[in-house]
């Protein structure tokens, strides 16, 4: 266990060479969620805002190869939230290393296949970068030219994503199928389109309805909703959300080039 820099205390706080990057917090969200079928309700019972809470789920839909939250139909703010079976899995990881404190780490190192996929789903939270949209997945094919390398990632079972790098990279990173990468890239590379037909001069675009629009003073970010409840943010000037009639429940296509997709290792 030292090698992984990971140890556990107290209350099961996790971290990784000495940095805190997995508190009972986002657990207790979970749980909250499980119990009230609210994500107001949730964020109310563990004392974060609304939008704080939907900022973190948002993250751990996204690099999680399943979903641990999915919306339903009816409730407050236009739909209730529910644990899936994955969410309920991890939970029950979680308290299950929590109340046997170290004697669960040498049960669970008995059978390393559940533990080491709870390390590597918890490795993926601990990633903190400036790119608001965060993915992780699978390459599953690499198409080399003389000097760019066309990266193809599968982020779940449904969408792909491209992402370009130069071959020096490519090598650098040690990159091949089936290799599990981040794909990262910021608010401001996606461009919206309310027209599902654009977007051919686009390498990557993904279609969904927007959930949630925050204003400011001069850009409006855009939560758009992917239909596996994994969510692209883009940022858009406010006068052209304005024009282009964006509002809750709008259906839109979130495209962006493969050049402005950042590559990670996990």
């Amino acid at each position: 266990m030292a090698e992984s820099g990971i140890r556990f205390k107290g209350r099961f706080l996790l971290e990784k060479d000495g940095v805190s990057f997995l508190g009972g917090q986002r657990i207790d969200l979970l749980e909250a969620i499980g119990t009230h079928g609210s994500i107001s309700q949730a964020a109310k019972v563990v004392g974060v805002s609304y939008r704080g809470a939907w900022d973190t789920i948002d993250a751990m839909n996204n690099q999680s190869d399943t979903p641990l939250v999915e919306r339903t139909t009816g409730g407050k703010h236009g739909g209730g939230t529910r644990l899936t079976e994955h969410g309920r899995r991890v939970i029950h990881l979680f308290r299950a290393i929590e109340g046997e404190y170290q004697r669960a780490l040498g049960t669970l190192a008995g059978g390393l296949e559940d533990f080491d996929e709870f390390q590597r789903l918890l490795r993926k939270f601990s990633l903190t970068t400036s790119a608001r949209n965060q993915f992780s997945g699978r390459i599953t094919r690499l198409l080399a030219g003389p000097v760019h390398v066309e990266v193809h990632i599968r982020i779940d079972a449904e969408n792909q994503m491209i992402a370009v790098v130069t071959q020096h990279s490519m090598q650098a990173m040690g990159l091949v199928e089936g290799m599990e990468v981040y794909a990262l890239f910021k608010a401001g590379a996606v461009v919206l389109s309310t027209d599902a037909v654009l977007g051919i001069s686009f390498e990557n675009r993904f279609c969904g309805v927007i959930r949630h629009l925050h204003p400011g003073e001069l850009y409006t970010e855009v939560s758009v909703r992917l239909h596996n409840e994994k969510i692209i943010t883009a940022v858009v000037n406010n006068d052209v959300a304005e024009q282009m009639g964006l509002m809750t429940g709008t259906p839109v296509c979130a495209m962006f080039n493969a050049a402005n997709v950042i590559l990670a290792l996990v």
